[in-house]
């Protein structure tokens, strides 16, 4: 096996397609893997260092968002859900615009899968922070989130049903309801409506970490007083 493929072994994980265990990466020459992860633009749609498509393209990224609905088990409760996808140099100021709605005091949820070796994440809790001083600390901090792969972050409203999410994968997520302010927004940021638009997520990807996002990571839970954890799998 040479240096690349090590490399993408080490660093990368994917995540394959529900319908079997075939993936597009794994008859590429080391050439042929390193051209693809060096393809950062897909038309007018520019993706950050955290995540790539399959070789074999089955979802293209674009700019959007479509409608959707969460389904809690445990509740048996159905929940409104946009999905977002953004360019590069529209995304964290969409991120930033979606905070708005949630008011003056929210809590965050800090995700991370930096040192899990399967699928699933750790996600460390606080509550009760301002909405300014939160904002000052993600602008730090729009690198990292922008960039790493194995870092996520939600803030929640904690007197009403909302959620905002900028997971691993970049995606804009939006939790409850009514929705009309998040969809003005994302309209506001030239991120339009598409029902018919498909995600990074629903075909195989892989993510991309280093030692700095790692470091960054840390300094960050540190600024935002995080000391309750627990362990998600998907």
């Amino acid at each position: 096996m040479g240096f690349l493929k090590k490399f993408f072994k080490n660093v990368f994980h994917d995540s394959l397609v529900e319908s079997g265990d075939y993936s597009s990466f794994e008859r590429l020459s080391e050439e042929e893997l390193e051209a693809h992860l060096g393809v950062s633009k897909y038309g007018a749609f520019q993706m950050t260092d955290a995540v790539r498509p399959s070789y074999d393209l089955k979802v293209k990224p674009r700019q959007g968002f479509r409608h959707d609905v969460y389904h809690d088990e445990e509740t048996e409760a159905s929940v409104p859900v946009l999905m977002a996808a953004a360019s590069k140099e529209n995304l964290f100021e969409t991120f930033m615009e979606l905070l708005e709605p949630l008011g003056s005091e929210v809590d965050v949820v800090l995700e991370t899968s930096h040192h899990r070796k399967s699928n699933g994440h750790d996600d460390l809790y606080r509550e009760h922070i301002d909405m300014p001083v939160l904002k000052s600390l993600l602008w730090d901090f729009e690198d990292l989130l922008t960039n790493d792969g194995c870092t996520g972050i939600a803030v929640l409203a904690p007197g009403i049903p909302q959620e905002v999410q900028f997971d691993e994968h970049k995606l804009l997520i939006v939790y409850g309801a009514p929705l009309t302010a998040f969809e003005g927004a994302l309209i506001d940021r030239h991120v339009d409506c598409d029902e018919s638009i498909k995600f990074i997520t629903e075909a195989e990807h892989v993510h991309s970490s280093n030692d700095k996002y790692i470091s960054q990571f840390e300094e960050l839970k540190t600024r935002l007083g995080m000391d309750c954890e627990f362990t998600y799998s998907d």
